[in-house]
C-alpha cells in the first residue's frame, strides 16, 4: 500500500494528476469496514485528506450551506442553523450507524461511495445539493441528481476531488425522511425515501430502490399534477416505472415496492 499525505489541497491535486488509481480517503469509515475481506484494497494507492483543514467545516452563506469535503455527520448534527432550515440532513445523519461512524463519516464519503443504499445522500438529493469538484485542470459543479451514471459510477474523472458540497437555502412546505432497516439505527436501508416541495416543485428521491440513489420523475409528475392518491396502491404504477428494485439478502423487489408505495402514503399524509 502507498499512502500520500497532503498538506494542502493543491498538493493533493498534484497527486491525482501525476498518478493513476489514487483513491482519496476522508473519513474512511466504509473503506476500513471491508478491508480484512478485502486483500485487494491493500495494495492501492491512497490519498489521505485528514490534514487538510480547508476542506473541513460547515459553512453558512446568504444562499447556500456548504459542506466541506471533510464535514462529518456530526457537524450538521451539531449545527443548530441545520436543524432549523434543512432538518433531513440532521435527520438523516442520525441514523447513519452509531456516534463513531458519524463522528467519522464525510457527506462527501456517502456520496461517492456511491451505494444504492445510502442514507446521506438522498436528502442531499431532494435538497438539489451540487458535487463540487476541483482538479489542476480547473474546477466543475456537478447536480448530484445527475452525479451518477450506473452502479457504483460517478461523473467525476480520477483527477478530480470533491472539495465541497453546495445545498441552496429555500423554504419549504414539505419536507419527509424515511428509512426502513432491520432495526431502527445501524442498519441499511431495505427501502429509504425523500421528498421535498419547495417554489422549485416536487423532489422525490429514493434509496435501495435501483443499482444508484435516484430521483423518482414519474412519481414527481404525480405530485405535481395534484391527482388524488386514496391508496398506497395507486402509486405503485409510478413506482415501477421510477424504480428497478433487486431481489437480495435484505427484502424483496416486491417487498421494497409495496413499502415505498405505504411509506410515501403515509409522508404524503404527513405521518
Amino acid at each position: 500500500m502507498k499512502l500520500y499525505q497532503p498538506k494542502s489541497t493543491a498538493e493533493a491535486l498534484h497527486v491525482l494528476a501525476g498518478e493513476s488509481g489514487v483513491v482519496p480517503v476522508a473519513g474512511g469509515t466504509d473503506l476500513l469496514v471491508h478491508w480484512p475481506t478485502r486483500p485487494a484494497e491493500h495494495d492501492k494507492s491512497y490519498l489521505d485528506l485528514s490534514a487538510l483543514d480547508e476542506l473541513r467545516g460547515v459553512r453558512w452563506g446568504d444562499h447556500e450551506l456548504q459542506l466541506g469535503a471533510l464535514a462529518t455527520y456530526w457537524d450538521v448534527i451539531a449545527d443548530r442553523q441545520a436543524a432549523a432550515e434543512l432538518p433531513l440532513l440532521v435527520q438523516a445523519a442520525r441514523l447513519v450507524g452509531a456516534i463513531q461512524i458519524q463522528a467519522r463519516g464525510t457527506w462527501a464519503g456517502n456520496i461517492v461511495n456511491a451505494s444504492p443504499a445510502a442514507d446521506g445522500v438522498p436528502v442531499l438529493m431532494a435538497y438539489d445539493a451540487t458535487v463540487v469538484l476541483q482538479s489542476l485542470r480547473g474546477r466543475e459543479e456537478v447536480p448530484l441528481a445527475e452525479f451518477y451514471t450506473g452502479y457504483k459510477q460517478l461523473r467525476k474523472a480520477g483527477d478530480q476531488l470533491v472539495v465541497a458540497i453546495r445545498v441552496p437555502r429555500r423554504a419549504y412546505t414539505v419536507e419527509r425522511f424515511h428509512k426502513v432497516g432491520s432495526r431502527r439505527a445501524q442498519a441499511i436501508a431495505k427501502v429509504g425515501l425523500a421528498v421535498t416541495q419547495s417554489a422549485f416543485g416536487w423532489r422525490l428521491v429514493v434509496a435501495s430502490m435501483a443499482p444508484t440513489v435516484c430521483r423518482c420523475p414519474a412519481l414527481e409528475r404525480l405530485l405535481t399534477s395534484g391527482a388524488a392518491v386514496r391508496a398506497p396502491d395507486e402509486l405503485l404504477p409510478a413506482i415501477s416505472e421510477d424504480t428497478s428494485p433487486i431481489d437480495d439478502i435484505r427484502s424483496s423487489a416486491e417487498y421494497r415496492r409495496r413499502v415505498l408505495a405505504r411509506v410515501l402514503f403515509s409522508a404524503l399524509r404527513g405521518g
